[in-house]
C-alpha cells in the first residue's frame, strides 16, 4: 500500500513509531520518499516481501533486515540498481559518517558500541528500540561484508546461509567462528565508514 506522503503514512502506521515503511504479510506499506533516494523505503520492504512470499524463506532478524538494507541502500542510477554499491543518501548508510572506532577497532554510534557479531546472529543483544540506528547499521554492514567483502569471498556461503535462515549454528559452519569473523567485519565496516568521512575515536 502506497501512502500519499510521510504525514499520511505516520497517521496510519501500525508498526514501530520510528518506521518509515513496514511489511505485514501480504502487504508492504510505504510512501514516496523525498531527496536523492526516494525509493529506499519501498525497496527495503519489497525485499522483505519477496523473501517471505516469493522465496518462502523466513530468515532470522539479522539476515532479514540485513538483506533488506543491502538492497534498499544500494545506489539506483539510470533505472539500474547497483546492488551492493552504497548510496550515501540512503538509510542506514547516512550514519556511516557518525561512526567512531576505538583503539581495538570496535565501532560505536552515539557513544554506544554496536552489537557484537554473536549478539546480532543469536539475537541476544540489548533492546533494538533503544539502539535502532546502531542495529540497522550493524545488520546492513554485516550482510554487505558477507556479500561483497574480501572480494566476495563469502558470497556463495552467505547465500547458502540465507537458505538456512541465518541460523547461528549454520553461520559458524558455513562462514566461520564469531571470533574469526568479527574483526574482519569491523575492518570492512571501517573501510565503508572512511569512505563517508568517519573519524577515529580518541
Amino acid at each position: 500500500m502506497l501512502y500519499r506522503d510521510q504525514v499520511d503514512f505516520k497517521a496510519h502506521n501500525r508498526s514501530s513509531p520510528w518506521a518509515e515503511a513496514y511489511y505485514r504479510r501480504p502487504h508492504a506499506f510505504a510512501y514516496p520518499g523525498e531527496g536523492d533516494a526516494p525509493h529506499q523505503w519501498m525497496l527495503h520492504e519489497v525485499t522483505h516481501q519477496l523473501l517471505a512470499e516469493a522465496s518462502g524463506l523466513a530468515p532470522r532478524r539479522w539476515m532479514n533486515e540485513g538483506m533488506a538494507c543491502y538492497f534498499g541502500a544500494s545506489r539506483l542510477s539510470g533505472r539500474v540498481l547497483h546492488v551492493g554499491a552504497p548510496d550515501p543518501a540512503s538509510y542506514p548508510v547516512w550514519w556511516l559518517g557518525q561512526l567512531r572506532f576505538d583503539a581495538a577497532g570496535r565501532p560505536s554510534l552515539d557513544n554506544a558500541l554496536l552489537p557484537t557479531l554473536r549478539q546480532l546472529v543469536e539475537d541476544s543483544g540489548p533492546p533494538v528500540a533503544e539502539h535502532v540506528n546502531g542495529y540497522y547499521l550493524a545488520w546492513w554492514s554485516l550482510v554487505h561484508f558477507l556479500m561483497d567483502g574480501n572480494g566476495q569471498a563469502h558470497r556463495q556461503q552467505a547465500l547458502l546461509l540465507l537458505r538456512r535462515r541465518g541460523d547461528p549454528a549454520a553461520f559458524q559452519q558455513l562462514i566461520g567462528s564469531y571470533a574469526e569473523l568479527e574483526p574482519r567485519w569491523h575492518q570492512h565496516l571501517r573501510a565503508l565508514a572512511r569512505a563517508q568521512g568517519a573519524r577515529e575515536m580518541p
